[in-house]
């Protein structure tokens, strides 16, 4: 990276003296950062003038994360991201449909980080072989994937319609198509193999959240890791892993083995992972019948449940069957481990080779009886979340970097910021200007406290933000000023792909 400085510049904001990571170029050292407008303009060893400036002595400046994972797209769950380091949250999994409607919505609400959307089977499945009305995503991404209607075997036709509004959602600037495969687990392959193909044609990746492997489901359709690395070496597509972590489980050595191998072979496999034991979904889901719920590692009984408008331990069969047919597109926690008596565990999910960081942050859940206004902040103590919504990033700092060594300072921050984006620069230019620290770059920027910085939300406190992140800066906006949220700032700008 070639460090410059323009002699006698004044810049709209200088950040001083801070220990400036990063990952693209290699750069790990005490540096001056020039912003001006939404850019860096410049990166240099000697003093800069600023009309504004942040002293970041003693402080880590790294290029701001990226999360590919998000499904909290909302106001208030931007905000907890943005405090856990987070200027980029795009939900690619689930995906909208229509993504115009979501990309608008976003646009004329205002968000404080950047946003985006993948193109969603699942809601467009549900739409051509269910009936099911296309609401941009404003139900949250747990809508509707209890009903059995929209898991129905599609006919050829219905396949061929679906393949035609997926095409249009790429036209549209989706970011791929989101497939949540292992939410319907009984699909034709041929299907899955389909959709691919699509992808593979647009030059766009699918964010496939996998089927069960067989480990898991002997009577699975197909195994989930071996048809996606096989269906990525077939049509050449793309193929990203969703929290390969969470869907392997205690295989996730066998499943890593798999995608490294077709790697080697040439097929496009990217993965990701989140440092937490327990995973959470729509209650209503395949995963949380009675007879399924060892597919995510769990014990198989309800009492590995917590449904989350309550915070209630599920007691019974009868009482998970009860809140299956009442609330089936509530949240609710499954534990596949402990985190507290298995923190080596947590560190080497983090440290999996060629794995990114992704939250799978879920929407606030509204405990009943009270109404919860999206401007609000702090978010009152009846709004729950998965702590990972709060905690992904500086969780992944705390345990990889300063608790247990796996990774460097500058490979943690790759995982969070540098890769994420390169999974989806591919299609997206603009994504080429985030994940790194050079001028002409986004001025998308995290400034934390390595000493200090440590995940605090819990499963009992869940909206907790993270701390010791000190500045956050989005677009050459401040979004986090010394660990405050500024709640007039809202500089997140859509991120789609360009025709």
């Amino acid at each position: 990276m070639a460090e410059q400085a323009q002699d006698g510049a004044e810049y709209d904001l200088v950040i001083e003296g801070g220990r400036v990571v990063d990952p693209e170029s290699g750069l790990d050292g005490v540096r001056h950062v020039g912003i001006t407008g939404d850019r860096v303009v410049a990166v240099s060893v000697e003093p800069l003038i600023g009309r504004q400036r942040i002293d970041a002595h003693g402080l880590v400046v790294a290029p701001g994360f990226v999360d590919l994972h998000s499904h909290g797209q909302a106001i208030g769950e931007c905000r907890l991201q943005a405090l856990d380091g987070v200027t980029t949250a795009l939900e690619l999994e689930a995906g909208v449909a229509p993504v115009s409607v979501a990309y608008k919505r976003a646009a004329q609400e205002g968000r404080p980080i950047n946003y985006g959307y993948s193109a969603s089977w699942a809601s467009i499945r549900g739409h051509v072989v269910a009936g099911e009305a296309l609401s941009g995503g404003a139900h949250g991404f747990q809508h509707g994937l209890g009903s059995a209607a929209w898991r129905s075997a599609a006919t050829p036709r219905q396949v061929g319609t679906m393949l035609d509004l997926l095409e249009k959602e790429l036209a549209d600037g989706a970011l791929g198509i989101g497939v949540l495969l292992g939410y319907a687990p009984e699909t034709d392959p041929a299907e899955f193999l389909a959709v691919a193909g699509l992808a593979a044609t647009a030059g766009v990746p699918t964010f496939t959240h996998a089927r069960p492997l067989v480990e898991q489901d002997a009577e699975v359709v197909v195994d989930g890791a071996e048809e996606l690395t096989g269906v990525a070496a077939e049509t050449g597509v793309h193929m990203h892993f969703c929290h390969v972590n969470s869907t392997s489980t205690r295989h996730l050595d066998r499943v890593h083995r798999l995608v490294e191998a077709v790697r080697t072979e040439g097929a496009r496999v990217t993965s990701e992972v989140y440092p937490y034991g327990s995973g959470m979904t729509a209650i209503g889901a395949d995963y949380f019948h009675p007879d399924r719920l060892h597919v995510l590692g769990a014990t198989g009984t309800p009492q590995d449940v917590i449904y989350a408008a309550t915070g209630e331990t599920v007691a019974s069969v009868a009482r998970l069957l009860d809140l299956r047919a009442t609330d089936p597109s509530g949240l609710a926690f499954i534990k596949s481990f402990d985190e507290e008596s298995q923190p080596e565990r947590l560190a080497q999910l983090v440290g999996l080779p060629g794995a990114v960081i992704a939250s799978d942050a879920v929407p606030f859940v509204i405990e009943p009886g009270h109404a919860y206004d999206p401007m609000q902040w702090p978010p009152p103590a009846f709004v729950r979340t998965h702590p990972r919504s709060a905690g992904t990033f500086a969780r992944t700092l705390r345990v990889a970097v300063r608790e247990t060594g796996m990774l460097t300072l500058a490979e943690a921050i790759a995982k969070c910021s540098l890769a994420p984006a390169r999974v989806v620069e591919g299609m997206v230019p603009a994504m080429r200007r985030k994940g790194r620290i050079q001028p002409g770059c986004d001025a998308d920027l995290v400034i934390f406290d390595l000493d200090r910085v440590t995940d605090a939300a819990t499963y009992h406190d869940s909206v907790r933000p993270s701390e010791g992140i000190v500045h956050v800066i989005v677009n050459g906006e401040s979004v986090v000023r010394e660990g405050q949220l500024d709640h007039e700032a809202f500089p997140g700008r859509p991120v789609w792909a360009e025709p």
